[in-house]
């Protein structure tokens, strides 16, 4: 064997992949290597890659052959051997729901998993690819100590009126609430603003995680005060392929006139909807700003989608009391010039102004008004290491 493992691994599973990555337990955690396993049960493959984009392993499987389980096992075996035989001292899991028992990252054994497992019906789509690889490893290798860090634990901070439901309060009891989402990337962004500008840290901040999943978040005083997302990762914004916000009469009205069940719009607002559903050709806004001006569908649902936006900045902006910092991160975010700036127009009475130049090159800072406009990477990998790190030491 090796020297003793000071190596944290990252688990992110879903529902036909698994992504991984390892990072040195050092003051960067720098990676050593990242990779996945995708198409998991159709036609797996394993691709590894070390900075800065060396592919280092290659592999597939014929359909069938590999599960969660044996995706997991592979991931453990090919670091190992990556790692020269020394392995990883802890490994750390993105879980989507922590519903109100896990308000911080948490190190995970049977009682932990189960309680996990109980949440699976507040995420079904996501839950049990999550809890899959932590089962295994308990099971492989019970000796590497796992902990599970929660997409909705950054928003347990807010205020019970930004949380509650307009519904019979027993329904609220029960748990029903609004919960909110990628608390991970949020958690991240605001920790890497806190180093680059260090004196908006603990002002009014709204940060917006644009991507495939898009939401945004009010921030004050380093605390997560509101947010769109909500019971589920639907509500909200309007995505590439969900729907966002609707109201919740459209379920009868489908129902009585189109016949349809609660699966068949649980399936179409989640995967047919968005800017998928409103272009009728890509849920890529990439593809939609090429097309946009020979096609109105493209060019609509990119209006939809960055009036949805701004619409909600200002109406954070008002829970907030003010505005001193606006954030862009996620895919859109980091990326997207054109919605970046078209998200901002008409939002020049709140202090926003940017320097379009700046926008266009993607610079760090983009704004000339009184409110700062930052544009910021986010990497819930590395927050999940550093997690990992806080809750079992050194």
């Amino acid at each position: 064997m090796g020297t003793v493992a000071r190596r944290i691994a990252v688990i992110n599973a879903g529902s036909s992949s698994i992504k991984f990555a390892v990072f040195e337990d050092d003051s960067a955690f720098t990676l050593i290597f990242r990779g996945q396993v995708e198409n998991i049960g159709v036609a797996p493959t394993l691709t590894v890659e070390r900075p800065p984009g060396k592919r280092l392993i290659e592999h597939s499987w014929d359909a069938g052959k590999v599960d969660h389980s044996s995706a997991t096992r592979i991931i453990l075996e090919t670091a190992i051997t990556l790692l020269g035989g020394d392995g990883v001292a802890a490994i750390g899991h993105r879980v989507v729901h922590g519903g109100t028992l896990f308000a911080a990252p948490t190190q995970v054994g049977e009682s932990e998993l189960t309680a996990l497992r109980s949440l699976c019906p507040l995420a079904p789509l996501h839950q049990p690819h999550n809890l899959a690889p932590i089962d295994t490893i308990m099971k492989a290798a019970p000796h590497i100590p796992q902990v599970a860090c929660f997409d909705t634990a950054f928003h347990q901070s807010q205020p019970k009126l930004a949380q509650a439901f307009a519904l019979p309060r027993e329904l609220t009891e029960s748990g029903i609430r609004r919960y909110g989402f990628h608390g991970l990337s949020y958690e991240y962004v605001y920790g890497k603003l806190r180093e680059v500008a260090p004196e908006l840290a603990d002002q009014r901040v709204v940060i917006a995680h644009l991507g495939n999943g898009a939401s945004i978040t009010a921030i004050r005083d380093g605390k997560s005060v509101d947010t769109t997302m909500a019971f589920t990762p639907t509500a909200g914004l309007p995505m590439s392929r969900r729907s966002g916000d609707l109201d919740p009469g459209l379920v009868a009205y489908l129902a009585r006139t189109e016949g349809m069940t609660a699966e068949q719009f649980h399936e179409m607002v989640n995967t047919r909807s968005g800017l998928l559903g409103i272009s009728e050709t890509s849920a890529d806004v990439r593809d939609l700003l090429a097309r946009e001006g020979a096609d109105v569908r493209a060019a609509e649902a990119l209006a939809v989608f960055c009036q949805a936006v701004r619409k909600t900045i200002g109406a954070h902006a008002a829970v907030l009391g003010g505005l001193d910092a606006l954030v862009f991160a996620g895919g859109i975010g980091e990326h997207g010039a054109v919605i970046r700036a078209r998200a901002c127009e008409g939002l020049a009475f709140l202090g926003i102004a940017l320097d379009l130049a700046r926008n266009a090159e993607h610079a760090p800072l983009i704004s000339t008004g009184r409110v700062a406009v930052r544009v910021m990477r986010t990497d819930e990998e590395v927050e999940i290491a550093i997690s990992t790190w806080e809750v079992l030491g050194s």
